[in-house]
């Protein structure tokens, strides 16, 4: 590589360049931390305190049950859930039986949901019994034969006096028997604890983790137990003066998404740490978890922390038991970091990757030089190099944007049943992320954009989050999102969609005037439209994609 890995001076002490990587899958991690940490507590839930040893044992139970409803090595198990315990119990249980879990997000709707479970071929669903109406709905259009459905009371705290009042409204509600419908806790409870043989293969396909569909129709990740523990091995070198410690991470990532299936679930497993589930990541309930359980780490993408912000409960918190403030998905907007900054005396440490990298490339270096605007740099055993946009083929130089590529153990086998689409993301080796980015000199990454949201006008290319985060700087915008919009003259041009503040007044013509003061004139948004929010995923990343979607079948009904 050109750069010869610049990124390695500006790692902290202690962090290697290399990990020596155990071959160990998180199956035989979690049989491991049982043994050593049996009295530690795993997992919080609402109150509800799980250590290494239930854990344990409940995974050895559920591994019993999908063996006996049927499930075989290489069989998709469909995961429908938010941050439960059921989650973790039902992932780690079909690793030991030689599964392949499939994640899928609980708030999609029908459509999405059928597309995604049938692509999955999962042949067995463990669900919400909320949501078991809408899959009992879908199901004939899918290869499930089995479901389990949970409850989000299953593991609660007894007695049930002092809950949290968002769970009191969906306690105690009882399915209806259905043929092929089981019920976790009746499931779970006919089986012994003690010890399952381990199925898991460290080079065998262990999860499907969907992309959701930022480029079109969601597509499966093809995740080893190989890449799966990797990853977590290498994120774990990033904290050396942490290692035989004890910490407690605030587990707001949803466990569907790759960034929670790596750090709110195996992070903790493999290290013999704790985390404190967020079945719902709303900003007054992770306030409420805050102050309750104290976690030492507080991740969350830009929207999690501007809500916590506006919450005056959350300001006025001391909050010097967080040794760490992580953001990933989207930068942070200046004026967040700012006030984090001043109220808690926040360092807020990037993190950066894809699903298809397992979560993780890069990351600021742990008690390193924070820089703001980049992401840190790349993990230990983890390559990125830039590349010319037009043809991927030509490596560029320190300071010249172009398209990030990402080499480690943590990159996917491919896409699932999409030969095609993994050819073209995954060339010798390397994976070609869609995004446009630069290193410093120190090694740091820079993300200008997304390649396929460039917005080219009269010739020009233009990097809409560029736009957006100057928008984010004014002091009455809340939220702001830019996307290229068609233009007779200047073929695109830019059209911002902006969230104020609450309380707050603004028009075009003083969004527009505040934007020639501060970008090049053929960057200046022409149009500006005001929304009471911004479309999100499920971790509250701003969706470019589906407000041009939107934008769009607006013009073509004018039209």
């Amino acid at each position: 590589m050109s750069f010869e890995r610049l990124w390695h001076k500006s790692y902290a002490a202690g962090v290697p360049k290399e990990i020596s990587i155990e071959k160990v899958t998180m199956a035989e991690g979690l049989r491991r931390s049982a043994k050593l940490y049996p009295d530690r507590v795993a997992f919080i839930y609402m109150g509800r305190k799980i250590t290494f040893r239930e854990l344990e044992g409940l995974v050895n139970r559920f591994t019993r049950a999908l063996t006996d409803l049927g499930v075989k090595r290489g069989d998709k198990v469909g995961m429908l859930l938010p941050n439960i315990p059921q989650a973790i119990i039902a992932d780690h249980a079909a690793y030991r039986a030689g599964a392949v879990t499939a994640m899928n997000n609980p708030l999609y709707s029908e459509r999405e949901l059928t597309y995604q479970l049938d692509d999955s071929d999962a042949v067995i669903l463990i669900t919400l019994d909320l949501l078991l109406p809408r899959v009992l709905k879908i199901k004939g259009s899918t290869k499930i034969k089995t479901i389990v459905t949970c409850h989000i009371s299953d593991y609660l705290p007894f007695p049930k006096k002092q809950l949290f009042p968002y769970v009191k409204k969906a306690m105690y509600r009882k399915i209806d028997p259905q043929p092929d419908v089981y019920e976790f806790l009746d499931l779970i409870g006919r089986y012994p604890d003690s010890p399952v043989e381990d199925k898991s293969g460290w080079d065998d396909l262990a999860a499907l983790i969907y992309t959701g569909g930022t480029t079109g129709v969601s597509k499966g990740a093809m995740l080893t137990h190989a890449n799966i523990s990797t990853v977590v091995q290498q994120f774990t070198a990033w904290f050396p003066d942490l290692k035989g410690t004890y910490q407690n991470l605030m587990g707001i990532y949803p466990l569907f998404h790759s960034a929670g299936y790596s750090v709110s679930q195996n992070l903790p497993i493999w290290n013999g740490w704790c985390c404190t589930l967020v079945p719902k990541p709303e900003p007054g309930t992770i306030v409420d978890m805050l102050g309750k359980f104290k976690p030492t780490f507080l991740p969350g993408v830009p929207t999690i922390y501007s809500g916590l912000l506006m919450n005056e409960k959350f300001r006025k918190m001391d909050l010097s038991f967080v040794k760490g403030y992580f953001a990933g998905a989207a930068p942070l907007p200046k004026d967040t970091l700012s006030q984090l900054k001043q109220l808690h005396g926040a360092i807020i440490y990037d993190v950066y990757g894809a699903t298809e990298n397992t979560a993780f490339a890069t990351a600021t270096p742990w008690g390193g030089k924070v820089k703001i605007g980049t992401v840190g740099v790349p993990l230990p055993s983890t390559d990125v190099k830039i590349v010319d946009v037009e043809t991927g083929e030509r490596e560029l130089p320190r300071g010249e944007a172009g398209e990030i590529c990402i080499k480690g153990p943590q990159v996917m086998k491919g896409y699932y049943k999409k030969p095609e689409e993994t050819a073209q993301v995954i060339r010798d080796g390397w994976f070609y992320i869609g995004d446009i980015g630069y290193f410093d000199e120190d090694g740091y990454l820079a993300i200008s954009d997304r390649k396929k949201d460039l917005i080219i006008a009269s010739g020009f290319n233009i990097y809409p989050k560029e736009i957006d985060e100057v928008l984010f700087d004014h002091p009455k915008v809340l939220e702001a999102c830019c996307i290229g919009v068609p233009d007779s003259y200047r073929g695109e041009t830019v059209k911002a969609y902006i969230v104020t503040k609450p309380g707050e007044k603004l028009t075009a013509e003083e969004l527009i005037s505040y934007c020639k003061a501060k970008l090049t004139a053929y960057k200046v948004p022409t149009e500006v439209e005001f929304i009471s929010e911004l479309p999100k995923s499920a971790i509250g990343k701003i969706l470019r994609r589906e407000l041009r979607d939107m934008d769009r079948k607006k013009r073509e009904a004018i039209s």
